[in-house]
C-alpha cells in the first residue's frame, strides 16, 4: 500500500512538473488570465472567503454547470465527482449513505437510520441540516435549487465540532442578478416523475428567489415508492455597503417505502423483490409496511457586517420544528421535535508589515433540540395502534467555542494556521413506559414506570496548518490535527440487549471518537503553451493518515453499540479537471485506501460464543478503490448542447467487521445529452436526457453493516441491489427578463 502511495504521488508531481516547464507568462488582460480567474475558486466552507489554492485542507466544489444535468434527487448523483466521498443509494432514491474518509453513516442492521446521515455536517446556505447529536436527515436538501456544493474533505473539527468526516455545504443562492422564472418537467423510468419551479428577481429589498420541487418515484424494487415535496425560498439583501441580511426559508414533506436488505440467495434470484420472507424477518418489511413520513420547515438568517475593512461580524440564527412518522420494528412512532440554535464570529485582519499578515477567527456555536416520541403497537394492518406503549422525552444541547489564527508571510505566499475548539454535547432523556389492559378506554387500566438520563461529553480538538503558494497556481499544503464525533441519540440509549444491563436512559459506557488525521496535499492549476492541445489542468493530489480511537460498531441489530478499539484510515485522493482545444472536458476522481482495524477485541457477552479478535481485519463498508470519470463535450459549432459520459467504479468490501460478507464490485456507465436553445426573445428551451447504468449492470450499491443472521436460515440479509438501466428526459423554459 505505501509503494502505491508514493509512486501515485511521485508520478502527479512528474505530471505537474512537466507541463509547468517553460509556461508561457500570462499577460494582464489575455484570455489565459481570464481562464486562471475562474480557476482561483473562492471557498468559504473554512468559515471565511479564502482562495481555495491557500487553504490547507482537501476541498472540493462542485460547480451549477456539473448539477444541471442530474434529476435533482439524490446526493450520489451530485458528488461522484469528489475523491474521498463515497454516497451509495440505498433503494435507487434519495435515501442515500454518505461517508467521506471512512467517516459516515454507520449502518445499524434494522435499526438503520434510513434517510439520515452522521459523522459529517451538512449545512445549506449557512443554517445546519445535522441536528446536535451529529445525525443529519436529507429532507431539506434542495438539489434542484443548488448553485454550488463545497466539500471539505479533511477532518474541520478544530472549526466546526462534532462530526470529524468534512463539511457538505450546500449554496442555493442564485448565481445570476438577472430576474428569471424557470419551469422543468422530469419523467423517467420506474414511474419517476418531477415538476419543478425557479424564479429570483430583484427587489427594493434585495435578490428574492424561490424554488419549489415536486418529485414522485414508484421504485424499482417492490416496497420502494417515495414522494418528496421541497419549497425553498430566500431573500439577499444589502443595507448600505457593509451589511448583509439573508433570510431562508425552506420546507418539505418526505414519505417513503423502505424495502429492507436481501440475502445473497434473494438477491441472485430476484433484486427488485423486497424483504418478505418470514424466515428472514417477522413480521417482514412488507408485513409492517416499513415506511418514514416526515414533515418539517425550518426559517434562518445570516447577517454580515463589515466594522472596517479589516475587522467583520457573521451571524446565523434558526428556528426549525419537525413532525415526523416511522413505521418500523413491529412499532409504530410520532416524534414532535424543534430544533434551534445559531452562532457568532468575528474575524479580525491584521497588517504586520513586510507582506506579513495576521487573519483571527473567533466564535461560538449552539444548537438544541428537543421533542417527545410515542410509541404505538402496530397492528396487522401496518397501522398506528390505539393507546400509546411508551412516551419518551429526547434532547440534545450542542455548544462549541473555537479560535483559530492565521499569519500570511512574504505577501501571501505561505500561510501558517493553528485553530483551537471546546465543545460540549449534552443529552437529556426521559422515558414513561404504559402497559394497558383494556380494549376501550372507559375500561382500560395502566401501569407506568419512569427512568431519566443525562449524559454529557467534553472535548478540546486542536489544528496546526501550513501552505506554501509555490507559484501563483501551485501551491503545497500540510496539516495535523484532532477529531471528534460524540455518539449520536440512538446510540447513547439504546434498545434493551439480553445480558447486558443499562442502568440509565443514557449509555454510561460509550465514548467519543476521536481522531488524530495528518494531510499533505498539492493544488495545481496548469497553463500550457499556447499551441497545446490542453487549455489547462487543474488537479489536487492529497494524502492522509488517521488514527481512530472508539469506533462506534452497532451489533443486534443497532440494539447496542460497542467501541473497536483502535483503527487507522490511509489513503490517496486525485481530483481532476482538464479542458481541451474543441470543447471538451475531462473530470476525474480516484480515491485509493487502505482501513485497517488496530486493536479490536470483541468480548463474548457481544459475539455470543467467545471472545474474538478483529485486529488487522479490513473495516466494514469501505472499499479499498473507488473512481470516477466524466467526459463533457460542448461542441464549437453548437456551443449551447453537451455530450456527457460517466463511468464509476467502486471496489469490493466487506459488510461485516469478521470479513466473511462480502460486497463485489462493480462498473456501470451513464450517457447524456443535452441543449439549452434560445427560441425567441427572452426565451430558452432545455432539453436533457440522460441513460444511467447503460449496461444494465447488476451490483450490489450499498450494505448493512454487521447484519444479522436470518431468523431461520443461514444467510445473513445485507444487500441493498443497484438501480438497473434507467432513462430520465427533461423538459425546461427558461424567462431571462
Amino acid at each position: 500500500m505505501k509503494f502505491i502511495i508514493y509512486s501515485f504521488t511521485f508520478c502527479c508531481l512528474c505530471f505537474s512538473a512537466v507541463f509547468a516547464q517553460n509556461p508561457k507568462a500570462p499577460k494582464k488582460d489575455t484570455v489565459k488570465t481570464k481562464e486562471l480567474s475562474t480557476q482561483e475558486v473562492v471557498v468559504t466552507a473554512t468559515r471565511q472567503k479564502e482562495i481555495n489554492l491557500e487553504v490547507p485542507l482537501a476541498v472540493t466544489v462542485v460547480p451549477q454547470k456539473l448539477l444541471e444535468n442530474a434529476r435533482g434527487y439524490s446526493l450520489d448523483e451530485v458528488l461522484s465527482l469528489v475523491p474521498g466521498t463515497l454516497v451509495q443509494s440505498r433503494s435507487g432514491n434519495h435515501d442515500v449513505r454518505v461517508t467521506i474518509r471512512g467517516f459516515g453513516a454507520r449502518g445499524a442492521g434494522e435499526r438503520s437510520n434510513a434517510g439520515t446521515s452522521r459523522g459529517i455536517r451538512f449545512y445549506q446556505d449557512g443554517i445546519p441540516d445535522t441536528e446536535p447529536d451529529g445525525r443529519t436527515a436529507f429532507d431539506l436538501i434542495d438539489l434542484s435549487g443548488a448553485s454550488s456544493i463545497e466539500v471539505i474533505r479533511s477532518n474541520a473539527s478544530s472549526l466546526w465540532g462534532n462530526a470529524a468526516g468534512g463539511i457538505i455545504s450546500i449554496s442555493t443562492v442564485p448565481t445570476s442578478q438577472t430576474p428569471f422564472i424557470s419551469l422543468t418537467n422530469q419523467t423517467g423510468s420506474f414511474g419517476f416523475m418531477k415538476q419543478t419551479l425557479r424564479m429570483g428577481t430583484q427587489t427594493d429589498a434585495g435578490l428574492l428567489y424561490l424554488s419549489t420541487n415536486n418529485t414522485n418515484f414508484e421504485g424499482w424494487r417492490a416496497h420502494s415508492k417515495s414522494s418528496l415535496f421541497q419549497f425553498n425560498a430566500g431573500l439577499v439583501s444589502s443595507f448600505g455597503q457593509n451589511t448583509k441580511l439573508n433570510v431562508f426559508l425552506v420546507g418539505a414533506s418526505n414519505n417513503f417505502r423502505i424495502p429492507g436488505p436481501l440475502t445473497p440467495s434473494q438477491y441472485d434470484s430476484m433484486p427488485a423483490q423486497a424483504q418478505n420472507d418470514t424466515r428472514v424477518y417477522r413480521p417482514t418489511y412488507v408485513q409492517r409496511d416499513e415506511r418514514r413520513f416526515n414533515r418539517l420547515g425550518r426559517i434562518g438568517t445570516t447577517l454580515e457586517h463589515n466594522f472596517s475593512e479589516n475587522i467583520t461580524l457573521n451571524t446565523m440564527t434558526f428556528i426549525q420544528a419537525k413532525y415526523l412518522e416511522r413505521s418500523e420494528r413491529g412499532t409504530f412512532r410520532e416524534f414532535t421535535r424543534y430544533h434551534t440554535g445559531g452562532n457568532a464570529i468575528l474575524g479580525i485582519k491584521t497588517e504586520l508589515g513586510d507582506g506579513a499578515s495576521l487573519r483571527s477567527l473567533i466564535g461560538f456555536d449552539e444548537q438544541y433540540q428537543d421533542g417527545g416520541i410515542t410509541f404505538f403497537e402496530l397492528t396487522s394492518l401496518a397501522t398506528k395502534g390505539t393507546y400509546p406503549r411508551s412516551i419518551k422525552q429526547e434532547g440534545a444541547n450542542n455548544f462549541g467555542l473555537f479560535l483559530q489564527e492565521e499569519l500570511s508571510l512574504f505577501d501571501n505566499t505561505v500561510s501558517v494556521s493553528a485553530g483551537l475548539r471546546y465543545d460540549n454535547i449534552t443529552y437529556f432523556n426521559q422515558s414513561t413506559d404504559y402497559s394497558f389492559r383494556g380494549d376501550t378506554v372507559s375500561s382500560r387500566s395502566s401501569t407506568v414506570s419512569k427512568i431519566d438520563g443525562k449524559g454529557s461529553f467534553d472535548q478540546v480538538t486542536p489544528k496546526l496548518g501550513i501552505t506554501w503558494r509555490i507559484k501563483p497556481t501551485f501551491s503545497v499544503y500540510a496539516s495535523i490535527g484532532g477529531g471528534v464525533e460524540v455518539p449520536a441519540g440512538n446510540e447513547t440509549d439504546p434498545a434493551a440487549v439480553e445480558g447486558i444491563t443499562v442502568p440509565t436512559a443514557v449509555n454510561p459506557l460509550l465514548e467519543p471518537i476521536r481522531s488524530v488525521t495528518a494531510e499533505i496535499g498539492v493544488k495545481n492549476i496548469i497553463i500550457p503553451e499556447d499551441n497545446s492541445i490542453i487549455e489547462d489542468v487543474y488537479y489536487d493530489i492529497a494524502a492522509y493518515m488517521i488514527n481512530v480511537t472508539n469506533d462506534l460498531i452497532p451489533y443486534g441489530s443497532g440494539g447496542y453499540y460497542v467501541s473497536a478499539g483502535k483503527s487507522r484510515r490511509m489513503g490517496l485522493e486525485l481530483g481532476l479537471q482538464s479542458r481541451f482545444n474543441g470543447g471538451l472536458t475531462l473530470y476525474g476522481s480516484l480515491s485509493v485506501t487502505n482501513n485497517k482495524y488496530t486493536d479490536y477485541i470483541l468480548d463474548s457477552i457481544y459475539s455470543g460464543t467467545k471472545t474474538v479478535s478483529y485486529t488487522d481485519n479490513s473495516m466494514a463498508g469501505l472499499p479499498s478503490l473507488f473512481a470516477t470519470a466524466r467526459l463533457r463535450w460542448n461542441p464549437e459549432f453548437l456551443p449551447q448542447a453537451f455530450i456527457e459520459t460517466e463511468m464509476r467504479n467502486v471496489g469490493e468490501y466487506f459488510a461485516d467487521d469478521a470479513n466473511t460478507q462480502k460486497a463485489t464490485g462493480y462498473t456501470v456507465f451513464d450517457v447524456s445529452a443535452g441543449i439549452n436553445q434560445h427560441l425567441f426573445e427572452k426565451l430558452y428551451l432545455r432539453l436533457n436526457v440522460r441513460l444511467s447504468n447503460i449496461t444494465d449492470e447488476k451490483y450490489i450499491a450499498s450494505v448493512w453493516i454487521n447484519p444479522d443472521r436470518a431468523r431461520t436460515l443461514s444467510e445473513y440479509a445485507y444487500i441493498e441491489p443497484g438501480l438497473p438501466q434507467a432513462y430520465n428526459i427533461s423538459i425546461g423554459l427558461d424567462w431571462k427578463f
